[in-house]
């Protein structure tokens, strides 16, 4: 026991956790003075690694795995990894988006103009909003279904099922029945939403793996890359878009052909989306499971190390067989929405989702306004073949997404682990903010022109960017770094519905919200603003270990209560023990 008077120092290193179990009999009462202003509270200083009893000795050698994989040179397999889950995303991305490009050919194709039968027509805005809602609405049921199975079960085991699901599903939507135009949208809408019900689930799980295969140092730029692989199946949408309607241009225009051979282009468009998933199936069911779930959650340090050792340079070997089954260490087994988890981690769970949430209702409008501008600036329709108009309009969203959409990605991965996930997201929102309303200020100009005018085109292009490097990159990463490993995949498959909710209801606002463009605006605008806010409350994770960040590991000292304040320091002064 410390005499009394006795001014000692101890640190806590940052766990990202303030409020301690309250199971370690072995710990003593300390009186401690807080940031000098004599306020009194208890806290106990905890000897053991963890939050329960374990010999000092035996907890080293867990962390020794965990740093380990923290100190990791950057290897092949990282990079390796980066293109396995990195491909599961260019397939997501795909699926999404090139959905756009294939209503407005569905609607050319099967709802036929009620005013005058040799013009084109599009689809109603009910069948409109069910084909390109309803797999954002798959999305976000597959996110919290998948992102708690993979908790559950591990990362592996439930990696290769989401990917099945989208190859089966992506081949069914181009093989939806085709009778009348209420089945062929019916069972594309059945297809479309277990398609999205897989590509929710590849969010939490990539994340997942990602975050726990990369070492500290370079994490950011590895999940920013996995996630850079969204633009290029964006970019890959446009352009297998442009050469299939290309292959069948010779269509006759539509008051010559109503149908003609375009039926087969929506169809091959979509059911390409299995090819890139297909590709990756061998290398997915091959991945061990990562060993920071198989020693933490698992609780089989022996097999952790045997699975770094398989893909990794890694030396850990002086941990023995007999030494396994008392090396793990007990930890918090706190449930989720326990009141343990809401005093540690509540807080960033809803900040995570609020920003997802905005960061999709303005993404997500913005991708539907972009191919709503270009329809609109397309002429007659009647006098041009349907082929050839989805063709300009994949060569539009081609030229957006390498001009805007990409370099904000790449700028992501070159920047998030210099400048930070935080500051990055800050700055994404603020500027997106600004850019959009500059957009509502000369929304009267545009529509006087007549025309696109270069200004606009530039300003839009520049939401776009900024959204990429910033919120739409930083709210896939952060979620996965500030939750302990075994609620890593379900409070990120969380954050991810909710960002799919904000996508519905993009959805809803760009089809719903009237013909006033400025008003839009304006409300995406607002959207940002509260990004803005809850950002503020989400920790900073740029190097620093997963265990240190989400309060898996605690190696010096845990608190017990802070009722009069939030010490911010990382060290505190013993004044007195009794």
């Amino acid at each position: 026991m410390l005499p009394t008077g006795y001014s000692g120092c101890c640190s806590r290193k940052a766990s990202g956790s303030r409020w301690p179990a309250t199971r370690n009999s072995s710990c003593s009462w300390l009186i401690c003075n807080l940031n000098g202003v004599g306020s009194l509270t208890f806290y106990r200083l905890q000897k053991a690694v963890t939050s329960m009893n374990c010999e000092p000795r035996r907890a080293r050698r867990q962390i020794k795995v965990l740093r380990a994989l923290d100190q990791a040179k950057t290897q092949w397999y990282h990079f390796t990894a980066v293109v396995i889950a990195g491909m599961g995303f260019f397939t997501d991305a795909y699926d999404l988006f090139c959905i756009s490009l294939v209503t407005d050919l569905l609607g050319h194709i099967y709802y036929p103009s009620t005013v005058c039968d040799d013009k084109p027509g599009s689809l109603p805005c009910s069948v409109a909003l069910a084909v390109k809602g309803i797999a954002l609405c798959g999305t976000m049921f597959g996110q919290l279904v998948f992102g708690r199975l993979g908790d559950n079960m591990g990362r592996k085991r439930i990696y290769g099922v989401t990917l099945m699901v989208m190859v089966v599903c992506s081949i069914a939507s181009g093989l939806s029945f085709h009778h009348t135009p209420r089945t062929v949208i019916t069972t594309l809408c059945f297809f479309r939403f277990w398609l999205g019900f897989g590509i929710g689930g590849d969010y939490p799980l990539s994340a997942a793996i990602m975050s726990e295969y990369a070492n500290k140092k370079t994490r950011g730029a590895f999940m920013a890359a996995v996630f850079a692989m969204q633009g290029l199946g964006n970019l890959a949408a446009g352009i297998v878009v442009l050469v299939v309607s290309a292959s069948f241009m010779k269509t006759p225009a539509y008051k010559t052909d109503m149908l003609g051979q375009a039926d087969y282009v929506w169809r091959i468009v979509l059911m390409f989306g299995a090819i890139p998933a297909l590709l990756t199936f061998y290398w997915r069911m091959r991945m061990p499971e990562t060993a920071r779930y198989t020693a933490l959650v698992a609780m089989n340090l022996k097999q952790a190390v045997s699975d770094m050792n398989m893909v990794l340079d890694i030396d850990v070997s002086d941990l023995t067989e007999e030494e396994d089954a008392n090396i793990l260490a007990k930890q918090d087994n706190f449930g989720l929405f326990s009141s343990m988890f809401i005093c540690r981690h509540g807080w960033h769970l809803l900040s995570t989702t609020v920003c997802w949430f905005m960061l999709d209702v303005v993404f997500y409008s913005l991708n539907l306004f972009m191919i709503d501008i270009f329809t609109n600036q397309s002429g007659d329709a009647s006098n041009e073949g349907i082929l050839e108009q989805t063709n300009k309009m994949a060569k539009t969203q081609a030229i957006i997404a390498v001009g805007c959409t990409l370099p904000g990605y790449f700028f992501t991965v070159i920047f998030v682990d210099r400048i930070g996930r935080i500051r990055i997201q800050l700055m994404g929102f603020a500027m997106m903010t600004i850019f959009l309303l500059g957009l509502a200020a000369t929304n009267d100009i545009w529509k006087k022109s007549g025309s696109l005018p270069i200004g606009f085109t530039v300003m839009y292009g520049l939401v776009f960017f900024f959204a990429n490097f910033g919120p739409n990159s930083t709210t896939f990463i952060v979620p996965t770094e500030i939750f302990p490993t075994r609620l890593r995949s379900t409070c990120h498959g969380i954050s991810g519905a909710g960002g799919k909710a904000g996508a519905i209801v993009g959805v809803l606002l760009f089809i719903y919200a009237g013909n006033s463009l400025q008003r839009k605006l304006l409300m995406l605008a607002a959207c940002n603003l509260v990004g803005i806010i809850f950002s503020l409350f989400l920790p900073e994770s740029k190097r620093m270990s997963l265990e240190d960040i989400a309060g898996d590991i605690q190696e010096d000292v845990e608190w017990l209560s802070v009722p009069m304040g939030i010490v911010t320091g990382t060290n505190i002064k013993i004044i007195h023990a009794g």
